[in-house]
């Protein structure tokens, strides 16, 4: 790794060729160790390229996870992703799935599936294009950091709208051949989390592990939950130009989920349950493998193969009737009425191939980046099986499932994008990528009492191009703008109803547009970081939803492609530190940082023009004061999210439960951290005005209805490294 790109991973600075030189000999130095107060130093930025892989002209941020104060223990995502400005989060802790789901600029957060979601460079969520849903990420306390990049992201990594969110888990020390990280953590509603690793490096050898184990209780009733997360990792570095390395991930979980809630029960209490017999696990594990090889000074090739076998199951009782309908036992039978199993194999296989060469143009250096992607994906889903009227988990069926259906998907993409230097100011990059999809559908499903037998087969092609442009203002600021195409084709779970209260569109076509940024960042010496820009989404063929036949007896909402939809707004980050302003050679750190956006997305055409998108809050704000020293680090966030509306009707009230108003909110959250030798204590409240709100209305999992989130919770924890 160059220093330039060494200080860039430690520091969210910009550090430019003017700072670094190049001279004509190699100078070998010794290895460095910065030590010092750890700051909250909000966000960073990627260099021009890193790892193979070019970021000139993105929208893009960096956040050191280990300089936050946050709760780890649980992921709580406003804490740790919360600077990013827009970022849009679904909080279903209460629900059942503690994966909290993420989006950018107005789209759908559940479960991250505008986002092309990643760990250590490889794909986690078990089908990109065909079920791109996220159950697994890596525990917070094992995450250095966090990459993101918004939608131009779809050249180099996918087509998805929203962008690469992309977890990088710790690494081995280099200077250490053993090294232990124990934290124990305590909280409100049952919370314990041991969380614990090992590390080190032997001659050519380096390795990295860690165990996870959380369980809690839950806020609402009927919402206990263990999880037990693992990984490993191995790499041989044989010389410095080439090392290879193998990782496992793993992921095993038993989750209650106490369902959702009507309007009128969740104004009456929000922790409220009436679903005491819902059940999930999902089991992850993904192996993955790696090459890097430097070629030569100007050329590097990079090799990365994962594979993905997983699960979901759950059994529960939930659609018929929606969220109103209690779940009680019959006075006639003395039993609960029968529940319904779900059950879904996910497997998938993906390589990508990455090569990186720096040529002369004139007396410029010019960058060209290139690749290929192969995936296949095979995804077994059965569901309306006829469970049991027990309260216990258990997936027995009594039949035959109501549908069971066969998914594969092949996806081929080459892609290839070029750093052009103007002059020592100004790149352009333009950038192609070609997708090949083959989706691949068969099984039967049953259709009042008659079972349709489907057997389908698509292929298409997907072109797909941008442009970016960087100018640096400064050696430290510069003014960047992008134009990138997106896609997103039908997935499973849009070919596959949902009991009585959703219906599908046989006729959904695809969805496609492009994301465009304008934006100025950069920092000013050690005090000011800052990036704001202007966004423009389109987002055409938009599958949502609608209530069909509203105020009757025969109400339900239906997915489909509603219409085109533009977002468009303001993205903000600025972070100001008070004392290093006041003596940049301060020891202390007392900042304020702003992390703002303005969303306006409507629907552009079709019934619903100038309705809002469903689930796009109309502006995001969170806004922290952080204090650092030696010894002690504390940050006070405010989370203030606007209202949003459940589907594109835009209805405030309804008896679907899907369909309706969400209000706006505001949170606040406090973290701090205590470092005495060795150990750490740390502590914090979330939701410390125990307000009662929600994020999300659901026609399905985990609901139907409002899932409410979390109120006011406590955590503290003890950690030390050996």
């Amino acid at each position: 790794m160059s220093i330039r790109y060494f200080l860039i991973a430690l520091f969210p600075i910009s550090v430019t060729a003017q700072q670094v030189k190049d001279t004509s000999k190699t100078i070998v130095l010794k290895e460095v160790s910065v030590t010092g107060i750890r700051t909250v130093r909000g966000t960073g930025h990627m260099p021009e390229v890193k790892d193979g892989i070019i970021y000139a002209g993105k929208k893009n941020e960096v956040i050191l996870v280990d300089s936050l104060d946050a709760n780890k223990a649980i992921n709580n995502t406003r804490q740790i992703l919360g600077r990013i400005p827009g970022l849009n989060i679904v909080e279903t802790e209460t629900g059942g799935f503690t994966a909290n789901g993420i989006a950018t600029r107005g789209l759908n957060p559940t479960q991250s599936i505008e986002m092309n979601t990643r760990q250590n460079g490889y794909n986690i969520s078990a089908d990109i294009f065909g079920y791109n849903e996220a159950y697994y990420i890596p525990p917070m306390e094992a995450v250095s950091r966090i990459e993101m990049v918004r939608g131009a992201a779809s050249l180099q990594f996918g087509s998805q709208f929203g962008g690469m969110v992309n977890y990088v888990v710790n690494d081995a020390p280099k200077n250490k051949t053993f090294e232990f990280y124990t934290s124990q953590t305590g909280g409100s509603f049952g919370l314990f989390n041991t969380f614990n690793s090992v590390a080190g490096t032997i001659k050519k050898w380096s390795y990295y592990g860690f165990v996870q184990y959380r369980t809690m209780n839950g806020w609402r009733p009927n919402s206990g939950q263990n999880q037990l997360s693992a990984f490993g990792k191995i790499q041989y570095n044989p010389s410095t130009k080439l090392n290879v390395g193998i990782e496992y991930s793993l992921l095993r979980n038993t989750i209650q989920m106490p369902g959702g809630l009507t309007d009128s029960m969740f104004e009456a209490n929000p922790r409220s349950s009436f679903r005491g017999r819902n059940w999930l696990r999902s089991p992850w594990n993904i192996i993955a493998a790696y090459a890097n090889y430097t070629i030569s000074p100007q050329t590097s090739l990079s090799v990365k193969s994962s594979l993905l076998f997983s699960n979901r199951a759950l059994v529960w009782r939930n659609e018929d009737g929606g969220a109103g309908a209690l779940d009680k036992i019959d006075p006639v039978t003395g039993q609960y009425v029968h529940r319904e199993v779900e059950n879904e194999n996910m497997h998938n296989t993906t390589t990508e191939i990455r090569l990186l060469h720096h040529y002369k143009s004139g007396k410029m250096d010019n960058i060209v980046s290139g690749g290929l992607r192969y995936a296949y994906a095979w995804f077994k889903r059965q569901g309306g099986g006829e469970g049991t009227t027990g309260t216990d988990f258990n997936l027995s069926v009594n039949g035959e499932y109501e549908y069971d259906l066969d998914f594969t998907t092949t996806n081929i993409a080459p892609f290839i994008e070029n750093i052009f230097r103007v002059n020592n100011h100004f790149t352009i990059t333009p950038g192609f990528r070609l997708e090949y999809l083959r989706s691949k559908g068969k099984g039967y499903k049953e259709d009042n009492g008659t079972k349709i037998i489907t057997n389908e087969n698509k292929g298409r092609y997907i072109p797909l191009a941008g442009v970016g442009m960087e100018y640096k203002t400064s050696p430290n600021t510069n003014i960047y703008a992008n134009i990138s195409q997106s896609y997103r084709p039908i997935d499973y779970s849009q070919l596959t109803g949902f009991g009585i209260t959703s219906k599908i569109d046989p006729n959904l076509k695809d969805a496609n547009g492009f994301n465009a940024d304008l934006g100025y960042r950069g920092t000013i010496k050690n005090y000011l970081n800052f990036d704001i820009g202007l966004f423009y989404l389109a987002y055409n063929q938009r599958i949502g939803t609608v209530l069909i036949n509203p105020g009757t007896a025969n109400e339900y909402t239906l997915r489909t492609n509603v219409a085109n939809s533009v977002h468009k707004g303001l993205e903000s980050y600025i972070e100001f530190n008070l004392l290093k302003y006041l003596n940049s050679n301060s020891k202390k750190g007392f900042s304020i940082f702003n992390s703002f956006s303005l969303i306006d997305a409507k629907y552009t055409n079709g019934e619903f023009k100038d309705n809002r998108v469903e689930a796009a809050a109309n502006y995001i704000n969170r806004v922290g004061l952080t204090y650092t020293d030696r010894k002690l680090s504390g940050t006070l966030q405010m989370n203030n999210v606007g209202d949003a509306y459940g589907d594109a009707t835009n209805v405030k009230q309804s008896a679907d439960p899907v369909a309706g108003y969400i209000p706006a909110y505001t949170v606040f959250d406090v973290s701090a951290t205590y470092r005495i030798s060795r150990y750490s204590l740390k502590a914090g409240i979330n939701n410390i005005s125990d307000k009662a709100y929600f994020t999300r209305r659901t026609d399905e999992y985990p609901g139907p209805g409002i899932i409410p989130s979390i109120g006011r919770s406590f955590y503290v924890c003890i950690a030390t490294k050996l």
